[in-house]
């Protein structure tokens, strides 16, 4: 059963619940990346590094939908809003695609080069952080994009769902190097996660697309 649209004064409580999450999400990664590059750079470890790297990419992306919100408010005509959000769509698309490729480079450089992380306990605290945080958040993201119809915030909650994955991969990678010394888990656990960007960066993309005029 499709539920009703949102009323002008629901609408507007909705509205201010993207822009807090959207905020949260910038706030939250902008010290997620500081402590996982400089840990990661301290330990060499590469799926540290890459987790950073996702972090700053997750800022982008909420960039990306704040813009969308400043750019169309709730008053806006509904033509408004549908451009705003496409545009949106499309530049969070390629935000999965930027965090791809730099996880994918970094990742095959430390299995090429056999880079041998150090244990890091920082950073398995960070992704234990990470993997109770983002899930909650990016519920209340998609809950909201859906209500709201905004397809963009609703790409972004699953960069932040991305993100959770990532916290898991990345404590496992570090877990296992800190407990067993596979020094290749550390990569390894980033290079499984770039399927899942590429696959999410093609599908926001196209969707951004589809409700395009010829």
């Amino acid at each position: 059963m499709t539920s009703p649209s949102p009323t002008p004064i629901e609408l507007a409580a909705l509205h201010r619940r993207a822009f807090q999450l959207e905020w949260l999400t910038t706030l939250w990664n902008v010290a997620e990346a500081v402590i996982a590059i400089g840990s990661g750079a301290v330990a060499g470890s590469s799926a540290l590094v890459a987790f950073g790297i996702d972090s700053l990419i997750e800022v982008s992306s909420a960039l990306v939908v704040l813009w969308r919100l400043f750019k169309a408010a709730p008053d806006a005509s509904a033509e408004q809003i549908e451009r705003a959000d496409r545009r949106a769509h499309r530049l969070v698309g390629i935000t999965f695609f930027a965090l791809a490729v730099y996880v994918a480079v970094d990742a095959l450089r430390g299995i090429f080069f056999r880079s041998v992380p150090e244990a890091s306990p920082v950073g398995m605290a960070l992704a234990v952080a990470s993997l109770l945080a983002m899930p909650a958040l990016a519920v209340a993201k998609q809950r909201t994009g859906h209500r709201m119809g905004s397809r963009a915030l609703e790409a972004d909650a699953l960069e932040t769902w991305l993100c959770a994955y990532l916290s898991a991969a990345l404590l496992i990678g570090l877990a296992l190097n800190s407990v067993l010394g596979w020094w290749w888990a550390d990569p390894v656990a980033a290079l499984a996660m770039v399927p899942f960007m590429v696959w999410q960066g093609r599908r926001a993309i196209l969707e951004s697309g589809s409700g395009e005029e010829d």
